[in-house]
């Protein structure tokens, strides 16, 4: 299935990497004051602190030097209207977009995207920043941790790619199915003439955006990459790619994914896998790079003991697959560097076929929220050098897992995660847990 997926061909020299956080800012900042067309940005939010508001000083600037130049900027509509979890006080990100605005001679467009009535049942999870014919390609968010502002990092994936069709294709999508629909709202407006999006077009916009596609002139020869967009669980021709990915690999896998919670047809997918003899090695953040974890000398919150969930479904995942591991074919790798955090996403098959994404590999991306992902097919072995070069970056601050019983287990957890864990036992929330958060 995956040699008959139509993509935009793709030249040796149209992909460069990008191995750190800063190299991301540095590249973002250098395209956005290069702009002559237009600027699209998709992420989950745009920050209201030091690494946000340079972004978007540059936004601005690129807007004021050439007015003609289109810019939107597209975040989640929940997420933009609240504070951050756990910090009291913060009243959202779009009191700074509408300040910003009120003082712009030229003003750009900053739009929020409710894709669920109610931020826990799904958010925009889009990922993409289109700057005239480059698609810089990250599943991170603009702020401090994501492009290390201060000393803490975020550690993500980061590809730009020279390609007038995909970013045409992506940005056409962006405009068809979000840009244009009735639900979503400007996040810049006054605060005396705001208005809100209908109700009803909220509930309903979960529908039309489950018809967004990406349209391009496709070929199914050589070299090329295949934007994929996805929302539910019904026709979700990215989750659909996924298990293709798979069910078709003949030797080996290489994953990525900030914690270890797959839905059941994926850990299926990939338990035959190893039965059928073949590699699989997954690179997982330890539950203390989570983006949620709390040492255990600060103040803890409920929110904390996400991270030991998490670790508890890879514990349970490795114990099953211990044979596996014991004979070479499941290679766990737990990534741990300092106070830094990860969150890499995305799938390489027999280092052929490469997906890159901002998709988490677990119920709620798969089932809530709106995703993507780029799939290049290395059908030359051009860039195979160049990915395994990527894995040799991501794999430098693992340790591998030799046997399940290097986890934790609830009774190593400090007193309030027992706690908490015991009465999310005692309720049989863990299941529904992991589905939403």
């Amino acid at each position: 299935m995956l040699d008959q997926l139509g993509g935009i061909a793709l030249q040796p020299d149209s992909i460069r990497w990008l191995l750190t956080p800063s190299a991301l800012k540095a590249e973002l900042l250098t395209q956005i004051s290069q702009a002559k067309i237009a600027i699209t940005i998709a992420a989950l939010y745009l920050e209201d602190d030091e690494a946000g508001r340079e972004i978007l000083t540059a936004l601005m600037d690129a807007k004021a030097n050439n007015p003609q130049l289109d810019v939107t900027v597209l975040v989640d509509f929940h997420r933009a209207r609240r504070g951050l979890i756990g910090h009291k006080g913060d009243s959202g990100n779009y009191l700074m977009y509408r300040k910003v605005m009120e003082q712009a001679q030229h003003p750009i467009t900053i739009l929020g995207v409710p894709v669920k009535s109610r931020e826990f049942m799904g958010v925009l999870h889009l990922k993409g920043f289109i700057i005239d014919d480059t698609v810089i390609y990250s599943g991170a968010s603009l702020n401090n941790i994501y492009l290390h502002q201060g000393d803490k990092y975020r550690f993500d994936r980061y590809h730009v790619i020279d390609s007038p069709e995909l970013a045409r294709s992506m940005r056409q999508m962006v405009q068809d199915y979000i840009v244009s629909d009735k639900a979503v709202t400007s996040l810049t407006q006054p605060q005396e003439s705001e208005q809100l999006p209908d109700k009803a077009d909220v509930r309903t916009l979960k529908s039309r955006l489950s018809a967004a596609k990406y349209e391009f002139a496709a070929t199914k020869r050589g070299n090329r990459v295949t934007p994929l967009v996805g929302l539910g669980r019904k026709r979700n021709k990215l989750n659909r790619l996924i298990i293709d990915l798979v069910a078709e690999s003949k030797r080996s896998l290489f994953i990525c994914t900030p914690y270890f919670n797959p839905p059941y047809i994926l850990s299926r997918a990939l338990s035959k896998h190893l039965k059928q003899g073949k590699r699989i090695d997954i690179v997982v953040g330890d539950k203390t790079a989570n983006d949620f974890f709390i040492p255990p000398e600060e103040q803890f919150s409920t929110i904390g003991a996400l991270p030991y969930l998490y670790e508890q479904a890879l514990r349970k995942f490795a114990k099953r697959q211990q044979w596996a591991i014991d004979s070479g074919q499941l290679n766990i790798h737990l990534w741990k560097h300092g106070r830094n955090s990860y969150h890499l996403k995305g799938i390489s098959s027999d280092e052929q076929y490469h997906l890159i994404t901002g998709s988490n590999l677990n119920p709620r991306a798969w089932a809530l929220d709106l995703e993507n992902g780029l799939l290049i097919h290395d059908k030359e072995g051009c860039w195979q050098s160049h990915f395994a070069e990527e894995q040799a970056h991501i794999l430098e601050h693992t340790q591998r897992l030799y046997h399940y019983s290097q986890i934790e287990t609830l009774k190593d957890y400090p007193a309030p995660v027992r706690k908490i864990m015991n009465r999310i036992r005692r309720i049989k929330a863990d299941f529904l847990l992991r589905r939403i958060l």
